[in-house]
């Protein structure tokens, strides 16, 4: 299984191998990207039964060229040879374009640019989108599965792409997390965001604008530079750089009102952490919320300040709206389990290994 260090496809990969190495299923996880941390090591190495390979690859949305990119896929090709492996999970579809794996592949359509651009720009893809998009194709299209975290997400790279087959539609999990030993909820309200907040997509720079109105405090957890060269200055809002993982549960325990003013998000698992741990939801009104979270959060257009200020304002006033909303966002959160998560991947994993049968049989 792919895998990379910058956002939440490490979690993502993480969890699964952790819930499939239950059901007798190793994973090998090939780290691409930017440099793994000592944290995200230790926690690989803390799933028992996988191994992890820092391969020192690029990923597709950071890679200087074409050429990289279809190497860095022959490489994991190679590799899948090395190790005996009976499938190959690509968490990065395009490497797939022009690499021969020696076993079936399934790939996760988690984002593209293509999708990326059409949501927060729109318009003719710049030229190194493009090319970066007909790999994704290829990938697409050499794929023996995909798999998209959410139906809304699933449609929407189908129409980009002009798939002939939706993706299989397999909703993300979180193990909630329990909430640190000595927290409280906060006296005053506050508001949290939390991400890439360098990504466009995340659109924080609205939620920084609609910051300097509101009477609380909004912090804003995690990176505001990425590895592509992306960064967005905050000046509103408080920064908090990165937030270890017990720091942001502690932030969670407070049960701030949690906003994702995102253009762009085929999942989004900060939004699902922060539910689990009963925070209310503000959220765009995008089509993969809508399918998540509706009737679990609030929503509101994403570009729309004023009427995200008279949400906040309002919400922030109302104590029993806020703990109304937290209620409902756990108990739609609950859905979202690695479990369920775990079921339907190993399904996908057992449909595309007895298609593999299937063919082998016939030919013989």
């Amino acid at each position: 299984m792919t895998a990379d260090a910058a956002g939440g496809v490490w979690t993502y990969a993480l969890d699964l191998a952790s819930g499939l190495r239950e059901r007798g299923v190793t994973t090998i996880l090939a780290a691409l990207g930017p440099p793994v941390s000592d944290a995200q090591r230790a926690a690989a190495e803390a799933v028992a039964g996988v191994r992890l390979i820092e391969t020192g690859l690029p990923l597709d949305w950071t890679a200087e060229s074409r050429t990289q990119i279809v190497d860095a896929g022959r490489a994991i090709a190679a590799l899948a040879a090395e190790l005996g492996c009976d499938l190959v999970h690509l968490n990065s579809p395009a490497l797939a374009a022009e690499a021969r794996f020696p076993c079936p592949v399934i790939a996760v359509c988690h984002s593209c640019v293509a999708t990326w651009w059409a949501a927060v720009r729109g318009g003719r893809l710049p030229d190194d989108f493009a090319w970066r998009t007909d790999l994704v194709r290829a990938g697409y299209k050499a794929a023996d599965m995909l798999l998209a975290p959410t139906a809304a997400f699933a449609r929407t790279t189908a129409e980009a792409y002009s798939l002939s087959k939706l993706p299989r539609a397999i909703h993300n999990g979180r193990a909630a997390r329990p909430a640190p030993a000595a927290a409280d909820r906060a006296t005053e309200p506050f508001i949290l965001t939390a991400g890439r907040l360098w990504d466009e997509g995340k659109n924080v720079a609205t939620l920084d604008r609609v910051a300097a109105h509101l009477p609380s405090p909004v912090l804003a957890a995690g990176p505001t530079a990425g590895p592509n060269g992306a960064a967005i200055a905050i000046r509103h809002a408080k920064a908090l750089g990165h937030v270890p993982t017990a720091a942001l549960d502690a932030l969670f325990a407070a049960r701030p009102v949690f906003v994702s003013p995102a253009l762009y998000e085929p999942f989004g698992l900060a939004v699902l952490e922060a539910a689990q741990a009963a925070c209310p939801l503000v959220l765009s009104d995008i089509t993969t919320f809508r399918e998540l979270w509706d009737g679990a959060a609030l929503f509101v257009a994403p570009r729309a300040e004023d009427s995200a200020l008279g949400v906040l304002e309002r919400l922030l006033a109302d104590p029993e709206e806020r703990n109304r909303l937290g209620r409902a966002a756990q108990e739609r959160a609950a859905r979202y389990t690695v479990t369920a998560m775990v079921d339907r991947v190993e399904k996908a994993y057992r449909d595309v290994l007895a298609r593999k049968r299937t063919k082998l049989m016939t030919a013989a």
